[in-house]
Order: structure tokens, then C-alpha cells, then sequence
């Protein structure tokens, strides 16, 4: 990825079906590229947090921690599965999941983690871990979805950017083109507009200029945020998608035909204080193909 240096990316393991299928799809992602990859295993002890002097403590911890071995292990295996050539490394951390993958995130390239997690409950549709992942990490970010019972996106589908014309967007565009050429496939640069925007934490709506007035105008913006990146990429086919929406809705509607969706942390309008805008959330929540949410090299 052209946004860090670093060539490990870690993914989360707990033995769930959400982390299985993050496994398998981040050693995809590694599979072909200069890059190895770190399966990460945190222990969840309750001892940990609330001081050592719980009776049956020490057991409880190493019980945990061959459990997080078999982890990891079956995790690797998984990954070997999908590319028997690949480096792969292993570790169990005596930390809470969030902290662990957090902490790994500063000097990593990207973070995978899963849907949901062992924890989860049946009516969340991403994991907490997922989501506190995506909302502090100081790397990209992939949440790792698809349809019940079904292989995360679709394997010949496009690779889908959301782009909403500010320079936020712009890791996210790298990104995008990048996972685009190595894929082979299209790129989908959906531009969403609609005519009504807030402008304050108030939420005082204004409307805007008549569509047929502001398309022009955002049609000519959207060309000029991907002109440049289209001549380093000359062979990624680029599809513009240009539509009166929200953009939650159009990105939603188009992860149902990719293999990938490419946000930034925040939109247009967000606030400097929101560390995951409300189109990533509705993304890493509802989307039926992975997502990647990038923040902004300046963030990270």
C-alpha cells in the first residue's frame, strides 16, 4: 500500500467463523506482494484489569493462553491454505483485542480484523473490536463483511472509492487505485451529492443550488481529484459514478457487486473531533464486501 513503509499486516484471530474469514482474506491481500503477515491473538482475562490475586487466576491465564495457541496456529494454516509460500507470523498478547490490534496499528501497513468476534451478540452487525479498530487506528483499517454464509465480496467484482472531493480523500483514492491495479479490476469512483447539507453540530439543514446547476461543478471536481492518479495508473479502467444520494446509500448499493470498498475516515462536512465519519460507519456496520477505511496521512 503506498501509504506506509512497513511490509507486515496483522490480522485478528479469535477463532471465530468472522475471523476465519479475515485470515483467509488478508493472506489473499498478502498473497503476491512483498509483504508478510502477523496473526495476533489477544487474551481476553478478567484477572488482567482486576489485579492478579483472583483465586485460580494463573490457571485461568494459561488455560486461555493454550487456547490462543490453538488460535494461532489453526489461524496460520488457514492463511498457509491460501498460499503455502507466505510468511507468517504468530503471536498471543496478554491484552484485550482493541488495545492489542491499536497498539500494532502505529507501526504496522494495514489492520484486518473480522465482522464480529467470539463476543459478539447476535444482533451486532460488526464486532466492538471491529469497530473501535476502525475508529482509532493509525493505519488503514479493513473490516472484513459479506453476505451470511458467503465468501467476502465478489471475487471479480470492482474495486469500489468513495470519493467526496476533499483532500480527506485523497489516501483513500491511493489506496483505492493501488488495490485496483494489483487486482486487475475496474475502479468505481463513486461521488455522492445531495442537496441538502448540515452545517453544524445544530444540524441547521441548507439547501443547496439547483441539481442541474451543481452537477456540472461536481462532475468537473471529480475529475480533477482522480485526473492524477489515473496517469500513474494508465491501466486501471476507471468507472465514475456520479449521483445525487447520500453517499452511504450509493456505496452501499455498489459493496453489493464489488470485492472491495475504499473510504476515507471522514467526509465532506465531518468534524475534526469524529474519528469515523457516518458514511465508514454505515459501511463497516451494513456493507456485503469488505471494506477499507484510510485515514488521511496527516492523522496518522
Amino acid at each position: 500500500m503506498t501509504t506506509r513503509t512497513s511490509t507486515t499486516v496483522v490480522v485478528g484471530a479469535d477463532g471465530s467463523q468472522g475471523a476465519d474469514d479475515a485470515v483467509r482474506w488478508a493472506a489473499r491481500l498478502v498473497s503476491g506482494r512483498a509483504l508478510e503477515l502477523e496473526v495476533l491473538h489477544c487474551l481476553q482475562v478478567p484477572a488482567l484489569y482486576y489485579g492478579s490475586g483472583l483465586a485460580g487466576s494463573e490457571v485461568l491465564v494459561e488455560q486461555l493462553r493454550q487456547e490462543g495457541d490453538r488460535i494461532v496456529v489453526k489461524a496460520r494454516e488457514l492463511a498457509l491454505s491460501i498460499d503455502g509460500s507466505l510468511a507468517v507470523r504468530t503471536e498471543v498478547l496478554n491484552t484485550a483485542a482493541p488495545a492489542g490490534l491499536l497498539d500494532r496499528s502505529r507501526r504496522v501497513r494495514m489492520v484486518v480484523v473480522g465482522r464480529s468476534g467470539t463476543g459478539g451478540f447476535a444482533g451486532m452487525l460488526v464486532g466492538a473490536t471491529a469497530a473501535t479498530v476502525a475508529s482509532h487506528a493509525d493505519c488503514p483499517v479493513a473490516v472484513v463483511r459479506g453476505r451470511h454464509g458467503e465468501s467476502p465480496g465478489v471475487p471479480d467484482g470492482p474495486v469500489v472509492a468513495g470519493v467526496d472531493c476533499t483532500p480527506n480523500s485523497e489516501a483513500a483514492i491511493a489506496v483505492a487505485f493501488e488495490e485496483a491495479a494489483f487486482r486487475g479490476v475496474p475502479l468505481v469512483a463513486v461521488h455522492a451529492w445531495n442537496d441538502v447539507t448540515y452545517d453544524s453540530t445544530a444540524g441547521t439543514a441548507r439547501l443547496m443550488p439547483q441539481p442541474e446547476s451543481i452537477a456540472p461543478t461536481e462532475e468537473r471536481l471529480l475529475a480533477q481529484r482522480l485526473a492524477g492518479w489515473q496517469e500513474k495508473f494508465p491501466d486501471v479502467e476507471v468507472r465514475r459514478a456520479l449521483v445525487r444520494d447520500r453517499p452511504q446509500h450509493t456505496l452501499l448499493a455498489e459493496s453489493e457487486r464489488a470485492q472491495l470498498v475504499v473510504v476515507g475516515s471522514r467526509g465532506r462536512g465531518g468534524f475534526a473531533g469524529m474519528l469515523l465519519g457516518s458514511t465508514s460507519q454505515a459501511l463497516i456496520q451494513h456493507a456485503s464486501c469488505p471494506v477499507l477505511v484510510v485515514r488521511p496521512e496527516s492523522k496518522r
